[in-house]
């Protein structure tokens, strides 16, 4: 596969297409932040991953980007987001189009494989264009980024409310699905009584009544345990079937084997068996099922809003103490700014930050080294909830769809960066009212008053 063919402005006319900047508004906030990112930095970034070669070339950079840029902004699905670029016009000036269009100029599937191609790091050239962009609209100055709050969440993940009985039930479903398309004859199914014993479990343990609950449950484990056992019969001494039913069989026997409150790794989804519990003592949502993310954003609000600096999906649910260790690295490298200052909650103590910044962080509840001037900065460390509440109600944090590890790590670095240019769209409106406002006003002072 050869490099993209970048798209640039030509200017060109064409007797039967409309050309874009004669139909749009040339002030809109969309025009404006296309005019301002800075589209050769980010095509040389994403171009890293290509090579010359024979091939058909991949589709231009500046129509990715844009578009996983409008869908983190504007919290919309792949299928959303292809329905309404056919319909918006500033959607396409921002994606690079000269014309407008009235088909689409790719597949919905192109999203997601460039996502997998591009993975979090490249990813997160985007939430780095978004504070560049910032920094040179007067959205936000460069000693901003100096300050900073940190804090985690659980992004959740697109699965079902975990019980053992669906996931042993699901486990069976699966295997005699396998089973049947390999063209293996079971003894038995248990398609139907199997479904029974399902519903007889989920009817008891809302009554309450645990005990034929239990006896239920077992009778699940009892079918699953007989399929199992049945197909290793079957594929045994064959290594191509045994490679196929490897993953399978091993969720299987894991599904039955595991209990609760046992220490270690559980699987909680078949299909996504990196989701993990994680418990962050709320009352209204005791367990999340999902993983750990990182969210750093700045100690003071800038002119443009309070801009998300830094995110990253934290997979084996760590000590929130413990990630500072390559959060704040991974922070200065992205911001280019050196950070004096880290303001955390109780659950940071005991953290492991670099040793050049270990008494740059001060956590709630700390009394030593707090200066008048820390504790009222310290006020301000729950800033970082509204920001962590808009990425999941409006930038596609409250659930994730995108499939494995890497689906989570790249969902968090473009929720921050939808996040961000959601602010930037704002400060280019506000910025063209004030503008608006100021000319009105001295026309107004312009015009003579008439005595009557």
């Amino acid at each position: 596969m050869g490099k993209p063919r970048e798209r640039r402005e030509t200017g060109e006319q064409d007797l039967f297409r409309s050309r874009l900047d004669q139909i749009i508004n040339m002030k809109h906030e969309l025009v404006r932040l296309a005019q301002a990112i800075d589209w050769p930095v980010l095509e040389a970034r994403f171009g890293t991953v290509y090579s010359d070669g024979a091939g058909m070339p991949p589709l231009p950079t500046r129509l990715m980007a844009g578009l996983a840029i409008l869908k983190h902004t504007f919290s919309l699905s792949d299928e959303a987001l292809c329905e309404r670029w056919v319909e918006n016009p500033y959607f396409q000036y921002l994606c690079g189009e000269e014309f407008f269009r009235h088909d689409l100029s790719f597949d919905r599937s192109s999203m997601t494989r460039w996502r997998q191609r591009m993975g979090e790091e490249r990813i997160a050239a985007l939430l780095q264009e978004s504070l560049a962009v910032a920094v040179k609209t007067g959205a936000m100055k460069p000693q901003d980024t100096r300050q900073v709050i940190v804090d985690t969440t659980v992004q959740p993940k697109n699965v079902m409310f975990p019980t053992d009985a669906k996931l042993i039930h699901r486990a069976r479903e699966r295997l005699v699905r396998l089973a049947k398309k390999m063209g293996l004859d079971l003894r038995q199914t248990y398609l139907r009584v199997g479904k029974f014993a399902l519903i007889q479990y989920q009817r008891y343990a809302h009554a309450k009544q645990f005990k034929r609950a239990g006896k239920a449950l077992r009778k699940l484990k009892t079918y699953l345990g007989r399929i199992v056992r049945d197909i290793e019969r079957q594929i045994a001494g064959d290594e191509q079937l045994d490679a196929i039913f490897k993953w399978s069989l091993y969720q299987a026997k894991t599904v039955i084997e595991q209990r609760q409150r046992q220490r270690g790794r559980k699987i909680y989804s078949l299909h996504a068996d990196e989701v993990e519990c994680i418990g962050k003592g709320k009352a209204h949502k005791p367990y999340e099922f999902g993983v750990k993310v990182s969210v750093a954003t700045t100690l003071n609000r800038s002119k443009g809003g309070q801009f998300a600096l830094h995110a990253a999906a934290l997979p084996g649910n760590p000590y929130d103490g413990h990630t500072l260790a390559t959060v704040v690295p991974d922070m200065e490298k992205m911001i280019g700014n050196e950070v004096t200052r880290i303001l955390a909650d109780a659950g940071y103590r005991g953290h492991n930050a670099p040793e050049s910044h270990k008494l740059r962080v001060f956590t709630s509840g700390q009394k030593r080294r707090l200066t008048p001037a820390i504790k009222r900065q310290m006020r301000r460390r729950s800033a970082v909830e509204p920001v962590i509440g808009h990425l999941k109600s409006e930038h596609r944090m409250d659930r994730n769809y995108l499939a494995g590890e890497q689906g989570d790590a790249v969902n968090a670095v473009l929720a921050a960066a939808g996040y961000n240019f959601s602010l930037l769209l704002r400060w280019f409106r506000q910025l063209l009212c004030l503008v608006a406002a100021l000319i009105s006003t001295s026309q107004s002072r312009s015009i003579p008053q008439l005595n009557v």
